[in-house]
């Protein structure tokens, strides 16, 4: 029985090449706790955003199992997929992906209208979300007069509107100087464990992975545990 909020169990996933197909995740086991953070690394091509977006629910595995809150996914048609990602799992890309004409306030809202959970339990929770990500004097202001650093920490706090129980980021800070990347990986990691979720981020910037609690390396198309 799996109780972890995220596993994958012998995962492979192949693309065509030409005529041949190439593994790019080959028999992949991995297991997220809650109020963990973990970190996946590798070099460019070598399959960290094939694994992530399999464990998102965005990708489906050739072959393999995934687990979401103890439910099998990897057979799950596109409307019940859609369901799990926006109920179980809240996604933090390399860009924050802002509606342009929304407010602040109004992201996180949206969020949770989709959900069809917009009462005064969502209201609270997304006051809260905004101070804790330093945003509340921010809330009616637009993207567009936004820094990229507070762009992204909207994006935590929205992928954090639904409660869900797995938070993915993919490369957060890659579009950030130095100084801005500690600051909202370290924000990241307060929240994840503040709020008790099970947390991946993949990553190329190694001197992150002091905010994580276990690394993997991702290696032609193997997941090793350890830097």
């Amino acid at each position: 029985m799996i109780t972890a909020p995220l596993a994958l169990e012998n995962v492979t996933k192949a693309f065509k090449d030409g005529e041949q197909y190439i593994n790019i995740l080959e028999d992949i086991s991995f297991t997220a706790e809650k109020g963990k953070f973990t970190a996946v690394i590798g070099p460019s091509g070598s399959g960290k955003s094939t694994f992530l977006s399999i464990a998102g629910a965005l990708l489906t595995p050739d072959q393999g199992e995934v687990f979401v809150n103890s439910q099998s996914i990897a057979s799950y048609k596109d409307k019940k997929l859609a369901n799990v990602r926006l109920t179980s799992i809240g996604y933090i890309f390399q860009a924050a992906n802002l509606v342009p004409y929304l407010k602040v306030n109004e992201q996180l809202k949206l969020v949770a209208q989709m959900k069809g959970d917009w009462d005064r339990e969502a209201k609270q929770r997304l006051g809260q979300l905004l101070e804790s990500v330093g945003l509340k004097a921010r809330v009616n202001y637009y993207p567009h007069q936004l820094s990229g650093g507070e762009k992204q920490r909207v994006a935590i706090a929205r992928a954090f509107m639904n409660n869900p129980d797995i938070i993915l980021a993919d490369e957060p800070t890659a579009n950030l100087d130095q100084a801005r990347s500690d600051e909202i990986v370290a924000l990241m990691a307060k929240e994840v464990k503040e709020k008790d979720k099970a947390a991946v981020m993949v990553t190329h910037d190694e001197s992150l992975l002091k905010y994580c609690d276990t690394v993997y390396r991702m290696e032609q198309g193997k997941l090793i545990k350890g830097r």
